[in-house]
């Protein structure tokens, strides 16, 4: 199959496709026109690199996964390596959360200032009007 049907099929972008194929996760073959040609192999594979992709992991966690990604990556027992990146993954995504709650925080404080600043102004000191807050 070409490249728009395994799209098709997949659910993915050829662009996405291409990408997969540069970083050695899916194969193609070239017909004499020069189009790349994908073997009913390749829609298990994108399936499941997207199954891997929508779970947290990045392309190059999905690497670790090769040896899998024939199968049925979602049902099949996990491996060490596999449970290797994922916790490497979830301890990515939990620091990104921690700092973004942290952000949260700071500027729901910085909001509560302002409000308080706000309400124990009155309008005869300089700067409490509209335009000066």
């Amino acid at each position: 199959m070409r490249i728009g049907e395994l799209a098709r099929v997949t659910g993915c972008t050829p662009r996405a496709l291409r990408h997969y194929e540069e970083q050695g996760l899916i194969d193609a073959t070239r017909a004499a026109n020069g189009y790349r040609e994908y073997d009913d192999v390749a829609v298990t594979r994108v399936r499941n690199i997207r199954h891997l992709l929508g779970a947290g992991l990045t392309l190059d966690d999905v690497q670790v996964f090769l040896p899998c990604l024939d199968g049925d990556v979602a049902a099949a027992p996990p491996s060490p390596a596999g449970l290797r990146v994922g916790r490497e993954r979830l301890a990515v995504l939990d620091a990104r959360i921690a700092a973004q709650l942290a952000v949260r925080d700071r500027l729901a404080a910085a909001l509560r200032d302002a409000a308080t600043v706000r309400r124990d102004a009155s309008p005869a000191q300089p700067g409490a009007g509209v335009a000066g807050g």
